[in-house]
């Protein structure tokens, strides 16, 4: 289905605390133009994958296709696209637009630390680097249970990139949780019984919005937006033997000659991708699709994006 993401008009949200230095930033005038011809290729996708994957429920996936090869003029289609869905290692790209706005700001001093942590939570999706960027992001570490005040403040705190997204009009954001392996302990495992949202949340159509303003050099700024793209680039015709291995997800579909620019997220219970390609033939797209309950069926993905490169003409 539409969802609200294509065509909309964003502006400003109110903060919802203001318990942290506010980041400054402009809201985003508007962002793709719904296209209906992008929307059938969506629709048509998703059932691809269903007819390949019968065991695939249509509320189980969710997909946002941006066509960017008029990059002023972006056109898209979703199914799903509202839909927030916990995404895994994929906020790891919202920590970073933040760190790059942040530092921006002079709210965060740019330390090659810092700069070998983005590159880790990026290239490698590392856990452990996240936890470090999101320290710095929001003032706030893990540690013991707090009292009652006290978290509240702390986890005020720890909102401050939800906040960000909010106040530039991204409606299905919600960054405020490291990721875990094992699991969080301590203020960490108290903030999860005692707030709403439990988890991080993202929609495929934030994501895409994201991915394109990056793609775009509209994050922050060209010279930012580059860095970023930096970090993302992947090798889809890799000889890593690693089946999960970030160039991979979107990666494995692609023909031949194709660029791939992307962060992947994957937990035992979902599988997703947000990712960029450029195409051999000029064609140029963003293309997130998000999977719950079926993490071990690798070919949804590629699924959906052989149909895609097929349908996108």
């Amino acid at each position: 289905m539409k969802s609200l993401f294509c065509a909309q008009v964003f502006s400003a949200a109110l903060l919802l605390y203001f318990s942290v230095p506010r980041v400054s930033a402009q809201p985003v005038a508007s962002f793709a133009e719904p296209s209906p011809r992008l929307q059938a290729v969506v629709e048509r996708a998703v059932a691809e994958a269903q007819k390949e994957f019968p065991k695939l429920q249509s509320k189980q996936i969710a997909v946002t296709l941006v066509d960017l090869r008029d990059p002023a003029k972006p056109l898209c289609g979703s199914h799903r696209g509202g839909e927030q869905i916990y995404p895994a290692s994929v906020i790891k790209l919202f920590y970073l637009a933040a760190a790059h706005r942040w530092m921006e700001d002079a709210k965060l001093t740019d330390t090659p630390e810092l700069r070998r942590a983005m590159s880790d939570m990026i290239v490698h999706s590392y856990n452990e680097a996240t936890h470090y960027v999101i320290d710095l992001l929001t003032s706030t570490t893990s540690g013991p249970e707090l009292p009652e005040a006290q978290l509240k403040a702390w986890f005020d705190q720890r909102n401050a990139v939800t906040r960000y997204f909010t106040g530039l009009g991204y409606h299905n954001t919600f960054a405020h949780k490291k990721p875990w392996c094992e699991g969080p302990y301590g203020r960490e495992s108290q903030a999860i019984k005692a707030f709403e949202p439990k988890r991080n949340l993202l929609s495929t159509d934030d994501t895409a919005r994201l991915m394109t303003e990056i793609v775009t050099s509209k994050c922050i700024s060209a010279k930012r937006s580059g860095e970023m793209m930096a970090l993302l680039k992947r090798d889809p015709f890799s000889k890593d033997k690693d089946a999960d291995s970030q160039s991979k997800f979107t990666g494995s579909a692609l023909l031949k000659g194709a660029k791939l620019w992307s962060k992947a997220g994957w937990t035992s219970q979902t599988r997703h991708d947000c990712a960029y390609v450029e195409l051999a033939d000029g064609r140029k797209f963003v293309l997130v699709t998000f999977t719950q309950s079926h993490a071990s069926e690798r070919g949804i993905l590629h699924a959906v994006a052989r149909a895609v490169e097929g349908e996108l003409k």
